[in-house]
């Protein structure tokens, strides 16, 4: 197949990463949004990651071949590439990507573990539906969107984690690893299918014998349990170290108040006071913080 050739180097898709890696090193020189050594290698890590995950073989394995190949870069994506990407931005950056009501807004209601779960399960299912699937693998804009909602979904799964949206209600150490564990449980909400079901579901996706030597059917069974075993090691892993920190006595299970956080709770207060003239001296009373 053309697509599995070595000599695709995918130029769109490296185009895209350097011009994203472009504005980034761009954006953060100014002073304002001055990032770290340890966050400038977390976007490097992510930038190329993304591309060892779309490019050649792997990519071209999920666009056309196989779905385990796609659970597998779903899994990197979602699971390595996302908090990455998050841990890479410093908070400022992140405070003024944020700031709009709009944005504020959603991302106030995707925070909350329980809607990240419910957002990440029915979207990423319905992401792996064959005829979602099938119209991935059609054109490369297709595929491109594909990647894009998987890396968005990777963002919603690990905000409540990671506490990087200025502003928002934090977790506990306890609480983080609870929201891993039973998020490693719904995520993978497909591998049960993909494991008992008969007959292959993925028509769009061919040639399985021929380049990696299984079946289809054999391939869709490999996927269940890669996506099963791929979600539950890494998340388990980290729930646990979480819940280590949580019982050593060296460590508080509080979380860390930033001054973003502060302005952006002032940032909220001020837009509704302006949003409500008759509300007057009720608005000024001291906001309270979000913890």
């Amino acid at each position: 197949m053309k697509a599995l050739s070595p000599l695709t180097w995918h130029p769109a898709l490296v185009g895209a990463l350097a011009v994203a890696a472009g504005a980034y090193l761009v954006v953060t020189r100014r002073d304002t949004f001055a990032v770290s050594r340890s966050e400038q290698r977390r976007f490097a890590a992510a930038t190329v990651l993304v591309y060892v995950v779309c490019a050649w073989p792997l990519g071209d394995l999920a666009a056309h071949v196989s779905i385990t190949a796609v659970v597998v870069q779903r899994l990197v994506l979602m699971l390595a590439v996302a908090p990455l990407l998050l841990g890479g931005l410093p908070d400022l950056l992140i405070a003024g990507l944020t700031r709009h009501r709009t944005v504020d807004r959603v991302v106030r209601t995707l925070v909350h573990p329980a809607v990240a779960i419910v957002v990440v399960t029915v979207v990423g299912t319905m992401t792996l539906l064959p005829p979602v699937i099938s119209w991935g693998s059609a054109s490369a804009q297709a595929g491109g969107v594909f990647i894009a909602v998987t890396l968005g979904l990777g963002i919603v799964l690990w905000m409540p984690v990671l506490g990087s949206i200025p502003g928002l209600p934090k977790l506990s150490n306890t609480a983080k690893g609870g929201y891993l564990l039973a998020a490693s449980l719904v995520v993978t909400s497909l591998s049960f299918v993909w494991i008992f079901a008969r007959h292959p579901l993925y028509g769009s996706l061919t040639h399985q014998v021929r380049i990696l030597g299984i079946s289809p059917l054999l391939d869709q069974q490999l996927a269940g349990f890669v996506s099963k075993l791929g979600a539950y090691f890494p998340m388990w892993a980290i729930a646990f170290v979480l819940f280590a920190r949580a019982g050593d006595g060296g460590e508080s299970d509080e979380p860390d108040l930033r001054w973003v956080d502060v302005q952006r709770e002032l940032e909220r207060v001020d837009r509704d006071s302006s949003a409500d003239p008759a509300a007057g001296p009720a608005n000024s009373n001291p906001p309270t913080v979000a913890s």
